[in-house]
């Protein structure tokens, strides 16, 4: 069990993880630091959030984990600073299950939300997830290209003809998704899997209709005829190079 635990707190080069918690329940702190830590990953615990904001500027972090109601604002306006400087994983720990509450939380950067009560077992499981999925995005190449789209792996960046896109964390995901399978016919289930990796109900087919058309708002010369990412009807979508400029 040792064995497992360094294994999984460990990054590719062999450095402890670092997860930034920002949660006001304490009983919830000290469970989840302690499963975490169990785990072999560094924990550093916000209860506020000015705490957050102090606490992340003094730090460097490999995941987030986000509640959305704190006594002094919320997770959501946290997280959106956070992706203005980061495009570390983000989870978000909270009792708000509003499905408008869920696919906010996605839409201004997160990866992932779990809502409140749940299995720690589950909750581990999401983190691991999280961080095998970001580590994968990173491992094998350092430049995507195609059709005029370029992502720069090592530094998140994506550029659109020379011009630096704005795109949040799981826009930046499916499009590397997209490239790495172009002229490949992906079905939304597929999409679905390998960008969340779970079989929640609620990231659905809406959810990621959502992602799509924002993508798209950034990506095409006009969304609403789509040379790059096009749907493929009854089947799903496909990244294009039919008229490839790179």
């Amino acid at each position: 069990m040792d064995g497992f635990k360094s294994n999984r707190g460990k990054g590719m080069g062999g450095q402890m993880k670092r997860i930034f918690l920002l949660e006001d329940d304490l009983s919830l702190i000290n469970g989840l630091s302690f499963a975490l830590k169990k785990q072999g990953y560094e924990v550093a615990v916000a209860r506020t959030a000015l705490e957050a904001d102090r606490l992340w500027a003094k730090g460097e972090y490999d995941l987030a984990v986000l509640d959305v109601s704190l006594p002094d604002g919320s997770g959501f306006d946290f997280c959106k600073k956070l992706r203005q400087t980061s495009k570390i994983p983000v989870l978000f720990l909270t009792a708000a299950d509003e499905e408008t509450d869920i696919i906010m939380g996605l839409e201004i950067g997160g990866d992932d939300y779990m809502t409140k009560p749940f299995k720690l077992a589950v909750f581990l499981s999401r983190i691991h997830a999280l961080f095998r999925r970001s580590e994968n995005f990173y491992s094998a190449v350092t430049e995507l290209n195609s059709n005029g789209i370029s992502v720069r792996l090592l530094k998140g960046e994506v550029y659109k003809n020379g011009e630096l896109l704005d795109l949040t964390a799981s826009e930046y995901k499916l499009l590397c998704l997209f490239l790495e399978n172009s002229d490949r016919i992906l079905s939304s289930e597929q999409i679905l899997e390998k960008l969340w990796d779970c079989n929640e109900n609620y990231i659905d087919q809406r959810s990621l209709t959502v992602y799509i058309r924002r993508l798209r708002m950034k990506i095409e010369e006009n969304p609403g005829e789509p040379k790059r990412i096009v749907t493929v009807r009854g089947m799903g979508y496909k990244w294009s190079t039919v008229g490839e400029r790179l």
